[in-house]
């Protein structure tokens, strides 16, 4: 898979702010959707305090690297499914986090079983689809609906 593709979409997606903010759950969040937790430099500190690139850039490698190691516990064979199904599954994991995504038990069967169709079908069945970020959830869909129509 392409990373840097990754890294853009998941940018595109989370949007990229140099300082403390609150995402679209209310959690304290800097730089590139990073959520902050009591182990991260920010944590405690009030929102709208200011980030550096350097750090907002730290934070997004890392989050990267756990959200590729994440898919690949997650699904069984990650590294071989189609580079847009990564790139998708990818996206999913780092905003929702593997213990969400795995609650997700139908669409990660269906990946697993590669029925890209239902897959699709799937993920909008669920309130990160309905509520949270639909917009995204909708895309997500459609790109994998473009592979299940290959």
């Amino acid at each position: 898979m392409n990373i840097d593709v990754l890294r853009e979409q998941i940018a595109s997606d989370e949007g990229k702010k140099y300082e403390v903010y609150l995402c679209s759950e209310n959690h304290p969040t800097v730089g590139i959707g990073h959520l902050i937790t009591a182990d991260d430099p920010e944590y405690g500190q009030p929102i709208g305090t200011e980030v550096s690139e350097d750090r907002v850039n730290e934070a997004f490698d890392s989050d990267i690297r756990t959200t590729l190691e994440d898919c690949r516990i997650i699904f069984d064979d990650f590294d071989g499914m189609p580079e847009e199904i990564q790139l998708c599954l990818a996206n999913m994991a780092f905003q929702l986090g593997r213990p969400t995504l795995t609650m997700f038990r139908k669409s990660v069967a269906y990946a697993n079983d590669g029925d890209w169709s239902s897959l699709a079908d799937e993920i909008l069945d669920s309130r990160w689809a309905q509520e949270q970020t639909p917009h995204r959830a909708n895309r997500i869909s459609d790109r994998i609906k473009a592979v299940a129509d290959g």
